[in-house]
Order: structure tokens, then sequence, then C-alpha cells
């Protein structure tokens, strides 16, 4: 096990680092994401997104790169998505919650082209927000791109920097998608309406896709979803009261041998307690667990390096930092 901090709060000119999104590019690099937020840690503080890449696996890691960064505005929610169809790298990503865009790689992370709107493309008009993720997309068998993201219909006017009493009220999980690596997108139908929000997705062996999904209105445990067609609909959300949580994001990711591996605080009153979790039949039980963080954490990303060892990106320490574990599969059903 090695777990290394790569993003300090209070350093380098920010108060505090959050959302981390991590993705293993088409030629093995390991990118790491996250909001920098500059003045007061908040949602809608001025927010800026960086980047840091590993080419050994995430054994080490190159200085920070400032990816985007739009003055006094709030740029976040980072989703990268891997297109190894064109041997690119996609970052979707919102500004002030109102807006979304796109930006590409084609070097790994090295540099990005200029970010493309595609608000008209998976924005309602009655969603009053809309967040990318966070965490990453995935690239499903069939070269779609799947951007799993969420929606804000609190009644109200839409002010980001002094958003209404009711934001947060009404929100929902929903997911869009492109078929021609990034161009055009669809928006597949939403989840069911305030029952999830923040959300990630695995393909499983089958071809099915499984969402597992940060639960809403108290329900203290992880909510998931089934989509049969690619995302463009989704089963009814359940929920799993054997995966307890304190409503708060959650990542996951799939092995090679068809096994999903999930990430989550599991202390259903507090955020910490972050927990690995590992399923065999495709999201039906998650028998083995480990611990990974005992103490505060929150938000999550995982990825699998080129040489098979797990990456786990989290929030640490009551937002102190974002740390990065690095261990092998063995670890979490109790190797050393």
């Amino acid at each position: 096990m090695q777990i290394q901090d790569l993003f300090i709060s209070g350093q380098e000119g920010y108060h505090t680092y959050r959302i981390p999104a991590l993705v293993v590019a088409p030629d093995g690099a390991v990118l790491a994401f996250c909001e920098a937020r500059r003045h007061t840690g908040r949602d809608d503080d001025q927010i800026d997104i960086l980047l840091r890449r590993s080419i050994d696996g995430g054994c080490t890691w190159e200085p920070r790169q400032q990816i985007v960064a739009d003055g006094e505005r709030t740029c976040g929610n980072p989703c990268p998505v891997v297109d190894h169809d064109r041997s690119s790298v996609l970052l979707p990503f919102c500004k002030d919650n109102q807006q979304v865009f796109v930006s590409r790689s084609t070097d790994s992370g090295w540099t990005w082209t200029d970010p493309v709107e595609i608000t008209a493309q998976v924005k309602a008009p009655s969603w009053t927000y809309l967040g990318t993720g966070p965490g990453h997309g995935i690239q499903l068998q069939s070269g779609r791109l799947l951007v799993p993201s969420w929606v804000d219909e609190s009644p109200g006017p839409v002010t980001w920097r002094q958003p209404p009493a009711t934001w947060g009220q009404v929100q929902s999980s929903i997911a869009f998608y492109s078929d021609d690596g990034g161009h055009i997108w669809r928006v597949g139908a939403k989840l069911t309406h305030d029952a999830s929000d923040e959300c990630e997705a695995v393909e499983m062996a089958d071809g099915s896709l499984y969402m597992t999904l940060r639960s809403r209105n108290e329900r203290r445990c992880r909510g998931w979803s089934l989509s049969r067609d690619g995302g463009a609909t989704w089963s009814a959300v359940a929920y799993e009261p054997a995966l307890p949580e304190p409503s708060c994001q959650g990542s996951i990711v799939g092995f090679d041998d068809g096994r999903i591996l999930m990430a989550h605080p599991s202390k259903p009153d507090e955020r910490a307690e972050l927990t690995l979790r590992l399923s065999a039949d495709q999201g039906h039980s998650w028998p083995v667990a480990r611990v990974l963080e005992p103490g505060a954490a929150a938000y999550s990303d995982l990825a699998v390096a080129p040489d098979g060892q797990v990456l786990c990106l989290y929030e640490a320490e009551h937002y102190g930092g974002l740390r990065l574990a690095r261990f092998a599969p063995t670890w979490i059903e109790g190797g050393p």
C-alpha cells in the first residue's frame, strides 16, 4: 500500500482542493483532476480545474497544471472520459453549474483544446442547475461515451452566487452520451425523480450498466440503477441497506475479470470511514469490504493502473486535501 497527498488545501494559492476525478489515458498515463477553490472552499467559490499526471502508474506525479479557469466563475465538476477509439481524453465540466463544456486532449493531458459549449445539447430548460459527474465517465464496448451527471429542479430564481433557499431540495440523476467521439451529445431518460443525485457508472460483463448513486431524502444507504440500452433508459432507483452512507458521492470501477469495485464513506451519520467493496455478481451483493480511510473522508474516484494496481483518489481530513492510495486488488480481500 502506497499513500501520498497529491493536493494539500491551503497550499499554492488555493483555500481548498476538492472533487477528485481519475482516469488512465490510452498510453497508460494516469490523470488526476480536481477542483481548486480559491477563497472560501464553498461550492460557489471561484474555482479552477487542475490536473496532475503520472507516467509510472501512480507512483510519482508531475507538477500540477491549470486546465480550466475563467476569472471569478465557478469552473467545476470535472468528469473525464477516455475515448480509446480515438486515443483521446475528453473533459466535460461546468461553469456555475449553468453551462456545460467539453475540452479534449490527444496527448494524454499535456495540452487541451479550447472548451466547446454543449449546454443546449445536455441541459433541459426546466433544470435549474446541472453538474457533470463528479468522478469519471466511461466508454462502453459499443464505443459510446457516457457521462453520469445530476440535475437540480428546485424552484426559485437562477442565481449561482445567491442560490434560492430551495437549492438542493429537488435533484435527480441523469447521464448523457455521445456516439461520435463527443461532438453530438444526447441525454438519457432521467432516473427516478428526486431519488438520487451524484452518480458513477460501470459496464458489466453482459453489457448492462450499473449506476451507483448518492441517495437522497435521508435514505442513509447507497442507491443503484441498471440500464440495458447503453444509458438511454434506467431502472427505478433502488436502495441497498447493506451499503450505509451519509449521502455522499461514491465511485466505481470494473476489473478485467468482471468484478466491480466501489468506494464510499460508510458511516451513515458522517463523512468518514471510506470503505472499498467488491462484487463478483454484477452488483447483486458486496460480500468483500475493507476500510481504506478510517477517519474523515468524503468524495473519491477509482481507477486501475496499467500494472493492475488499484488507485483511489479521495478527500481526506475534513477536506484537508486529496490523498492517493495505490494498492494491489488482493489488499481489498485481506492481503498485505
